[in-house]
């Protein structure tokens, strides 16, 4: 009964403050307003504010929590186990880490990201101009042609 008043105090002390914000014409901030005011009588109207009282001083409900807190630990201790034994000792992971060639992801990825080795062949480039304004475009022109515009 305490919780259901104190939310619906809450609601119209919101809309009070609405209020006064549309007066100084700040629509738009006295709608966002009184929506933040709406939620605790909605909550109150649809009993989730009585549920919440209840489970709050029940004694069941917190030996509840702690019952899932309980299970939450033992599931993060076994996957920290099985983490830490893994497919052997630490030092036989960091042998086979070392001997095996790092594999792309993509194989279709970027050249850049794959190296020299794995780049198309290039295109032959165009003959270079000698004129003076087209030899500031010659950058972007090149750029261009890399990425294929």
């Amino acid at each position: 009964m305490i919780a259901e008043t104190v939310c619906s105090a809450v609601a119209v002390a919101g809309l009070g403050i609405a209020a006064v914000t549309a007066y100084r014409k700040r629509f738009l901030a006295a709608t966002r307003i009184a929506a933040y005011a709406l939620v605790p009588l909605g909550l109150v109207m649809t009993g989730i504010v009585g549920w919440l009282a209840d489970t709050a001083f029940s004694p069941t409900a917190w030996l509840g929590f702690a019952v899932l807190g309980g299970a939450w630990a033992l599931f993060a201790t076994t996957r920290a186990v099985e983490r830490r034994r893994g497919s052997g000792t630490r030092k036989e992971r960091k042998a086979a880490n070392r001997s095996a060639p790092p594999e792309a992801v993509a194989p279709a990825a970027s050249a850049p990201s794959l190296g020299q080795a794995a780049r198309p062949a290039a295109r032959p480039a165009a003959a270079p101009r000698a004129t003076g304004a087209s030899d500031d475009f010659s950058d972007i022109e090149a750029i261009l042609k890399k990425h294929g515009i």
